[in-house]
């Protein structure tokens, strides 16, 4: 409504000469008092107003750059530009210079994001463009903050040290029972302790997740993600240890050492962010912007966290740490790479190239930090190819899928003719000799004895599997052990320990079988219907089957079984989603300790047999007490009824004509007794 004019309310307030609703409204919009703020009030839109920082955080300062004349202006421009692009879009540059047109050793160069200038500040700084002149960069925000540096310094306050909780104590269990966390729907989260004859449950808590939960490789943090980022728990009660900011994260990934983590999380124009994190401090180390999908975002450490990788365009970038620089300041240049890994023992790099018109696709081994090549296979009609080392890094075996013929239709290729080979290389010996394993038929599993020298392979046709297991020594070409011939089966796992293998089905049946490798002897071959995950306890003592919600509808659950293939528990629920054991640390003894134990184990057997019975004991005593408390508690409930149900009696045998009806015997008048006789069973018997 428009508001009257001053000599409007004037006049009307005159009209009849009484007070009207106008003048009490004028009245206490003159004594009004506003107390609601801006913020609350318009929140969203001061949210997106400028600030004073938006215009200079994206605004770097490069000391150190050459003194050119004009003559030498453009080419220093090309080479700063190409330098700084790298980090982003470069909106704006500028080179003071003298009267003279000479540049003054100084820049400005200003980016679309602040994130692009933070990344040029972090990598660029220091970079030596040649041996007279190296770049310091900061950025142009940090200029007030250090220019208000007061004058008399004061030392910080020390600040009381959070300690952190016993973040090993599960190592120290006296029985070396492992734990395991069991997902259940609605983000319902059990720890349990494997203990014996029962499992134990330690902790149990709701929406304790938002989307995913899962153990760091040494088994020492338990991550959860949420909304606005990642938290790790630790300790004997499950603490909060510490929370990473990170919005709408989807995965996180470890680095072999636990050092690091990386976040991944999708952003609003489809790319991706990887984020790294050091996890003693929680600081943001390094991030990455990507459009390529979240599985080729994939980080991979080396085994020692000294150094990552990832696949480019054409290229491999290899960054070391604490730097988180590129190695070498450059990428490495591999025209077709397709994929690579790191060797779990040592820091050398696989990767094959594909195909390419006449040229061959190769399999290369590399040696971080120098990059040099240690060995090259050429391959012929490749299709694919998947790397697989062994766990202690001795062998690594290449599974090629090779063709007869290829067709090329409307940018779709066609192979006919498959054929399969298994390129081992001996990492250990001197030039890394290559031995192959050719097998005709389709490839369904492939797995490398965590510890040892054997692998094994499940091949043939679906409904007539056949399960193959070769042993690979120096200087000598993979021989055969073992073919087990119709077998039905998918998977393959082996035991963390080596020698025992489940050789499963898990896409329907759940049929399973334990073999002991050693002599390839048949221990148990069972089922658990339906199974859809099978995992060994990092012992190799214990495993666990799963029917999980999240791929089945019926008989969901987990059972545990022994290394030997005997059911020890089940667990049968129809809110089981995953379960996964905590991993453990490698040990610290040495082979030759590790091999005197073994030896020695019969001086302990009576031991532990005295300390199983004395724990079966206890627990059959607890189940025992526990039917008796029963027991009692029903007797005397029963008694109680029974006196109240006699000192009723008077009133039934008034209701009943005084004639007593407690007993089947106690009225014969009423009574009737008839004797009722049929054929139970004919008998013939024929006599010749």
């Amino acid at each position: 409504m428009a508001k009257k004019k001053d000599s409007e309310k004037h006049e009307d307030g005159q009209k009849g000469g009484k007070h009207n609703k106008d003048d009490a409204d004028a009245n206490e919009l003159e004594n009004f008092v506003d107390d609601i703020t801006d913020e609350e009030l318009l929140g969203d839109v001061l949210q997106k107003r400028p600030k004073v920082s938006d215009g200079v955080d994206t605004v770097i300062i490069v000391d150190g750059v050459p003194q050119v004349n004009p003559e030498r202006f453009d080419k220093l421009k090309v080479v700063i530009t190409k330098i700084f692009a790298q980090f982003g879009k470069i909106l704006n540059d500028y080179y003071p210079k003298t009267e003279n047109g000479h540049t003054k050793g100084y820049i400005f160069i200003e980016y679309e994001k602040h994130e692009s200038a933070l990344e040029a500040v972090t990598q660029a700084n220091n970079y030596k463009l040649d041996k007279q002149h190296t770049f310091l960069i900061n950025l142009f925000s940090d200029y007030k903050k250090y220019n208000e540096i007061p004058e008399k310094w004061e030392p910080p306050t020390v600040q009381p040290f959070p300690e952190r909780p016993n973040l090993q104590y599960f190592l120290s269990e006296p029985d070396a029972f492992d734990q395991y966390y069991v997902y259940n729907i609605n983000n319902h989260i059990e720890v349990w302790l494997n203990s014996n004859p029962q499992p134990t449950k330690l902790v149990e808590r709701e929406k304790w997740t938002e989307s995913l939960i899962m153990w760091s490789p040494l088994g020492t943090y338990l991550a959860t993600l949420h909304k606005q980022g990642v938290v790790l728990w630790g300790g004997p009660n499950f603490t909060n240890v510490l929370k990473l900011s990170h919005r709408n994260v989807q995965f996180v990934d470890f680095s072999p050492c636990e050092q690091y983590l990386v976040a991944y999380a999708p952003l609003d124009n489809g790319e991706q962010k990887l984020t790294i994190f050091d996890i003693r401090t929680g600081a943001e180390k390094r991030s990455f912007i990507s459009d390529a999908p979240m599985a080729g975002n994939i980080l991979r450490w080396s085994k020692d966290d000294k150094y990552f990788a990832r696949i480019g365009h054409n290229t491999l970038s290899v960054y070391e740490t604490p730097s988180f620089g590129l190695l070498d300041k450059k990428s490495i240049t591999v025209n077709g790479i397709r994929d690579f890994s790191w060797s779990p023992r040592d820091n050398v790099l696989a990767y094959w190239v594909a195909e390419d018109k006449d040229v061959p696709a190769r399999v290369v081994l590399l040696e971080i930090p120098s990059r040099k090549e240690i060995r090259a296979n050429n391959l012929f009609n490749v299709a694919d190819c998947k790397i697989h080392w062994q766990k202690a890094g001795d062998y690594l075996c290449v599974k090629v899928d090779r063709y007869a013929k290829i067709k090329r239709e409307k940018g779709d290729v066609k192979y006919s003719g498959m054929y399969f080979n298994f390129e081992i290389f001996h990492m250990r010996e001197k030039n890394i000799p290559v031995d192959s394993v050719e097998i005709k038929e389709p490839i369904h599993a492939f797995a490398w004895e965590p510890i040892g020298s054997k692998f094994a392979i499940i091949h043939g046709e679906p409904s007539n599997n056949s399960v193959s297991f070769y042993n690979v020594k120096s200087g000598q070409a993979p021989v055969l052990l073992k073919k087990l011939d119709k077998h039905f089966c998918s998977h393959l796992f082996w035991s963390p320990a080596g020698q025992y293998i489940v050789i499963a089905e898990i896409r329907d049946s759940g049929a399973l079988e334990f073999v002991d490798t050693a002599d390839f002897t048949t221990m148990c071959s069972t089922e658990h219907y339906k199974a859809t995950d099978i995992e060994w306890d990092p012992t190799g003592r214990f495993v666990a089957t799963g029917v999980s919600a999240w791929k089945t509808k019926g008989d969901t659950g987990y059972w545990i079984w022994s290394f030997q293939g005997r059911i020890l528990n089940r667990f049968n629920t129809n809110t089981y989603c995953h379960m996964q054991w905590r991993p453990r640390p490698p040990t610290l003894l040495s082979a030759k300790q590790q091999k005197d134990t073994k030896k020695s184990l019969k001086k302990y057997t009576s031991q532990f047999e005295t300390k199983d019975k004395m724990r079966m004991t206890k627990a059959s005593k607890e189940v025992i007490d526990k039917r008796r408390k029963l027991m009692k508690e029903f007797e005397e409930y029963r008694s109680k009824r029974l006196e109240d149900w006699n000192k009723q009696k008077a009133e039934r045998m008034a209701i009943r004509s005084h004639i007593d009806t407690d007993e089947l015997d106690s009225d014969d008048k009423n009574v009737q007794v008839e004797k009722v006789e049929f054929l139970v069973k004919e008998e013939v018997t024929v006599v010749d």
